[in-house]
C-alpha cells in the first residue's frame, strides 16, 4: 500500500461521500479509480463497510419516502445478480474482474449521456418482468463493482417518480443490496483484519465528504461537475479494460 493506494482510496471514499450527499452517480467512479491500485475484489471489500455506514444515515432521512412496489420487485431479483457476481469473483481471474469493472464504467457513461431519452417518455408502471431483469443486473454490477446505479435508473427513471420518492427508493434499495453483499464478501475471505482496518481508517473521510456533498450540491454547477466526472470515469474504464485485455492475452 503505497502513496498511490492512499491517494486512490481517499479519492474513492470522497466520491462515495459526495454521492450520498446529493451528487448521485459519483460513486460509480470510486471502484474503477480504486481498482487502479489494488485488486477490484479487495477494493470493493474495503469500500463495502463504508457504504453500509453511510446507507443507514440515508435510510433514516428517507424512512417515509420510497416506493414499496419497486423494492418488492427489485430486491429479490438483486439476490440473483449478487449470487452471479459472487460466482464471477470466486471462479475467474483478477483480470476478468478488472475487465468487468472497466466495461461497466464505459457502459455507465454511455447510459448517462443517453438518459434524456428515458426522461422524455410518458410515465411507465413498475412491471414485474423488466424489474426482475434490471434488478438482477443491478445486483450483479453492484456485487462486482458497487455500480448498480445504471440498471436501477434504467428501470425506475421511466416511472417519473417525484425526486424525493426516487431518492428514497434508491436509498432503500442499495441499503438492502449492500447488506445482501456481506455474506458473499465474507465467503470470499475479503473481510480480513487488514481490510476492516483500512475501512475504519477511511470512514471519517467518507463522513466528511458526505457532509461536503450536502453543502456543495446547493452551490456548485452540477452540469459541469458531472461532465468532469463522466470524462474521468470513461478514461479510467478504458484503461482498466485495456489492462485486463492485455493481461488476458499475455
Amino acid at each position: 500500500m503505497d502513496s498511490a493506494y492512499y491517494l486512490a482510496a481517499t479519492a474513492a471514499v470522497i466520491l462515495i461521500g459526495l454521492s450520498k450527499g446529493g451528487f448521485s452517480g459519483l460513486s460509480s467512479l470510486a471502484m474503477p479509480l480504486f481498482s487502479l491500485t489494488i485488486s477490484p475484489v479487495r477494493a470493493a471489500a474495503i469500500l463495502l463497510p463504508i457504504m453500509i455506514a453511510q446507507d443507514w444515515v440515508s435510510v433514516w432521512a428517507f424512512r417515509r419516502e420510497f416506493n414499496a412496489r419497486n423494492l418488492k420487485i427489485l430486491l429479490p431479483a438483486a439476490v440473483i445478480g449478487i449470487a452471479a457476481g459472487w460466482g464471477l469473483a470466486a471462479q475467474v481471474s483478477e483480470a476478468m474482474v478488472r475487465l468487468a469493472v472497466g466495461v461497466i464504467s464505459v457502459v455507465f457513461v454511455a447510459f448517462m449521456l443517453l438518459r434524456g431519452r428515458f426522461l422524455s417518455r410518458a410515465a411507465s408502471p413498475a412491471n414485474v418482468a423488466p424489474g426482475v431483469l434490471w434488478g438482477a443486473l443491478a445486483g450483479f454490477t453492484s456485487m462486482v463493482s458497487h455500480a448498480g446505479g445504471p440498471p436501477f435508473m434504467v428501470y425506475v427513471m421511466p416511472q417519473r417518480l417525484s425526486p424525493r420518492i426516487f431518492a428514497g427508493t434508491s436509498t432503500m434499495f442499495f441499503a438492502g443490496v449492500n447488506l445482501l453483499k456481506v455474506p458473499p464478501y465474507f465467503l470470499l475471505g475479503q473481510f480480513s483484519r487488514e481490510n476492516l482496518i483500512a475501512s475504519a481508517t477511511l470512514l471519517p473521510v467518507a463522513i466528511l465528504a458526505t457532509l461536503a456533498g450536502v453543502w456543495l450540491v446547493r452551490r456548485v454547477s452540477a452540469e459541469r461537475f458531472y461532465s468532469l466526472i463522466l470524462g474521468l470515469t470513461f478514461l479510467i474504464g478504458v484503461k482498466l479494460t485495456y489492462d485486463a485485455l492485455r493481461d488476458l492475452s499475455a
